[in-house]
């Protein structure tokens, strides 16, 4: 049984055998699989879904929220489940190519299928007949991540050194495409930033040297400070919602009851709660029926939620949760076999540090706000199952003591 399940190969044997065999299955996830790292994604999904349904039920539009959330979260779990007993690294060697392709064509949905979700972006599709949306940057990320560490391990692999400065333009070419179909396409500059914190990270790990970063970081300073305080200023850009977005960053006092509203709402909802909270389902401005007193309270905001309900000590909480599971994607990366499957995991965790400390940040009023969701806490189904599919991959690393080139082959 066990030596038949270790070459389970192919999302078709692994989804079959969960389903036939659940009983045998499950017996070995908790045997092999990463147990620990399930745990705290369902804990942390858990107390998101307790933080949505405050966020929701005050809406009769919105009650079905959290009823839609724990649906994702079950659904979650299995893929979690199944992910696990694939073996990412046979697919990469074998169809590497498949992701990318996957992956940008996901993003080319956008074009005839996308739609504004009233922030601005086209950062949803719905397909004819479908009666939902999803997010295509949302699981593009997933492909960029696994391309980007298979890239990084192929120029391991012929010699060329990851950190070369040839091997760094090709990181940086796949990102500009990932990233500029995103900003094209969807004007979704939040999505655009995650794709450059993961391309630091995983390029980072990969050993470039941190002359290139700092290099990169002086030139990047030295353009927007003039562009800044030159040249935006006499533009029409100016005051494009975009740009005002950062000015009110800068300046709170700026446009309080505009641009700078969410924020202004979510730094109040947060402060009010101080230690403890005001308590679960007792926040006034998460309560209220006024639409306007805490904008984008289950998704974008939800830290502002937990921040008026249960106060530092929840904020505190839901940080450290976080961080346990950005730190177990670690681990796993520390202690992975191959340098693919350790590239894979560190950019799943870049990819959590990335979006917590952007969104924690867009909530404290110190980031603009760029429509980025709370991993596993925010209301969203794209959100929710792409995680657990991430996290399944980082599961599955975990359970693979011996790299793909020792394994037996002969059953494929």
């Amino acid at each position: 049984m066990n030596n038949r399940k270790n070459s389970i190969n192919s999302l078709g044997s692994a989804l079959l055998d969960l389903f036939l065999r659940p009983i045998e299955t499950l017996r070995e996830f908790f045997l092999k699989g990463d147990v620990v790292l399930l745990a705290l994604c369902l804990l942390a999904s858990l107390m998101g879904l307790v933080l949505v349904y405050s966020a929701t039920r005050y809406d009769p539009e919105l009650r079905r929220s959290f009823l839609k959330q724990a649906a994702f979260i079950a659904l979650g779990l299995v893929l979690y489940i199944w992910v696990t007993f694939v073996d990412i690294e046979f697919l990469m060697e074998k169809w590497w190519w498949v992701f990318l392709v996957l992956g940008l064509a996901v993003l080319l949905l956008i074009k005839p299928f996308g739609y504004d979700d009233g922030t601005g972006n086209k950062s949803w599709v719905r397909l004819p007949g479908m009666p939902f949306g999803f997010q295509p940057g949302e699981i593009a990320k997933l492909s960029y991540i696994v391309v980007l560490a298979w890239m990084m391990n192929k120029e391991r692999q012929i010699g060329n050194g990851v950190g070369k400065f040839t091997a760094l333009l090709k990181y940086a070419m796949l990102t500009v495409v990932f990233a500029g179909m995103v900003a094209v396409l969807s004007h979704d500059f939040g999505m655009v930033l995650v794709y450059m914190g993961l391309f630091v990270i995983m390029a980072w790990e990969g050993g470039v040297s941190k002359w290139w970063f700092l290099g990169g970081g002086a030139a990047l300073i030295g353009a927007a400070v003039p562009l800044w305080i030159f040249v935006l200023p006499r533009t029409s850009y100016w005051t494009d919602y975009r740009v005002m977005r950062l000015r009110v960053v800068l300046d709170h006092s700026l446009d309080p009851r505009g641009q700078g509203w969410q924020q202004s709402q979510s730094i109040q909802a947060i402060g009010s709660g101080q230690v403890t909270g005001q308590g679960f389902l007792k926040g006034y401005l998460t309560q209220s029926a006024v639409a306007g007193d805490l904008p984008a309270r289950h998704t974008d905001e939800i830290f502002a939620v937990c921040g008026e309900e249960f106060g530092l000590l929840g904020c505190c909480a839901v940080l450290i949760v976080l961080l346990a599971i950005i730190l177990r994607c670690v681990w796993v990366s520390r202690r992975a076999k191959s340098h693919l499957s350790a590239y894979i995991s560190m950019g799943i965790a870049g990819m959590m540090m990335v979006q917590t400390i952007v969104n924690v940040g867009m909530c404290l009023y110190v980031l603009p706000v760029v429509g980025l969701t709370l991993p596993f806490f925010s209301y969203g189904g794209t959100s929710i199952l792409t995680l657990f599919i991430a996290m399944g991959i980082v599961s599955g690393i975990k359970m693979r003591p011996l790299p793909s080139w020792l394994r037996d082959r002969s059953q494929l």
